[in-house]
């Protein structure tokens, strides 16, 4: 019997404040309901904000593994997560920001290995700077996902990094025009974006999705796409969740097993 291997999906940007982790724990919220083991990977190392954005704190991080590997403590890989729920479990970024730079390449391919086998899928979150632990990222895996805002300086970001993923020779990355982040911004349709980036948007994450009161659920740590209400609530973006997540098991290949 073939061993599993998990699907490896990193979420990007080119520009901070767009919505980009929230987008990738209501992924991670969408394949938790679908019962698939999901591992987030907070490779945003300056700043990354998942453990904090769940109210998770004491947890060891991926420094802490560094240091282990580099001191011969290396043990078991379930040591430096924290888990979230049944389904979710978090390696979090370091603590202290001046550790950033000592995470490389070597360090993340022990993480994807370990967790690959041991997960249904592995998303990676990043931070908009092209560094070489965030390139490693990106070759290895299956799909790259851009979340982008309506936003003049955003899409000029993006379409000079469109034309630097195809210099790279990158096809395997999808766009989310992400209009929930800022209600009103709309300043572009999808025709006009399409023709700034050179490229078009794969996915429309709407402005109903606008949430006046989430800094509630930021507080409790909630995954919106977990919260029932709002699942229900708000359902054209519950569908546009669904369909992304769905559409990435499809075209990596993986089962969906329902």
């Amino acid at each position: 019997m073939a061993l599993n291997k998990a699907k490896v999906f990193t979420i990007s940007s080119v520009k901070g404040g767009v919505g980009k982790t929230t987008t990738l724990l209501n992924l991670a919220g969408i394949y938790s309901r679908m019962n698939k083991k999901v591992l987030i990977v907070d490779l945003d190392l300056y700043c990354g904000d998942v453990a904090s954005t769940l109210n998770i704190t004491g947890a060891r991080d991926i420094y802490n593994m560094y240091e282990d590997l580099n001191n011969n403590k290396f043990t078991y890989f379930e040591d430096y997560l924290v888990n979230y729920n049944e389904f979710i479990s978090i390696l979090p970024s370091p603590k202290d920001p001046r550790f950033a730079r000592k995470i490389n390449n070597k360090v993340l391919d022990l993480i994807l290995y370990k967790a690959s086998m041991k997960f249904d899928i592995i998303l990676i979150d990043t931070n908009h700077i092209l560094t070489d632990i965030n390139l490693f990222a990106f070759d290895y895996s299956d799909k790259i996902l851009y979340v982008i805002n309506n936003d003049s300086m955003n899409l000029k970001n993006m379409k000079s990094f469109v034309s630097i993923l195809n210099e790279m020779g990158k096809t395997n990355y999808k766009i989310i025009l992400n209009e929930a982040r800022e209600k009103g911004r709309n300043y572009y349709n999808k025709y006009d974006i399409k023709n700034i980036i050179n490229k078009n948007v794969n996915y429309i994450i709407p402005e109903s999705f606008y949430i006046k009161n989430i800094d509630k659920y930021v507080i409790q740590g909630k995954i919106l796409m977990l919260e029932d209400n709002i699942y229900k609530k708000y359902k054209k973006a519950s569908n546009i969740f669904n369909m992304i997540a769905k559409d990435l098991l499809i075209e990596s290949n993986g089962d969906l097993d329902e």
